[in-house]
């Protein structure tokens, strides 16, 4: 069972902490939003705080997150993309 904010990562549980006044002790993946008093325009806050933190622009499904989301499935949605590897991949020249 998951029980502790350290199961979260370091820069959404900093984002709830540093913008929502909320204790690392209250956070853990299955807290909802609706435990923490949070409403749809804290969501979009978050939200907001979470492209400024990772420097993306969020796909349109995180509108989804309703305040009986978890924390666990927000952290999913907020995380940035993973960077697409480069491949060494060198396609052939064509015969001439």
């Amino acid at each position: 069972m998951i029980t502790n904010s350290s199961e979260l990562p370091d820069q959404f549980v900093q984002i709830l902490t540093e913008h929502f006044e909320l204790s690392p002790d209250q956070l853990t993946p299955s807290t909802t939003f609706m435990e923490l008093d949070m409403d749809s325009l804290a969501l979009m806050q978050l939200v907001v705080a979470a492209e400024a933190a990772f420097g993306v622009v969020l796909p349109e499904q995180i509108m989804s997150l309703s305040s009986y989301a978890t924390l666990g499935e927000a952290a999913r949605m907020l995380a940035p993309p993973e960077p697409r590897r480069s491949s060494n991949f060198t396609p052939p020249m064509p015969a001439t």
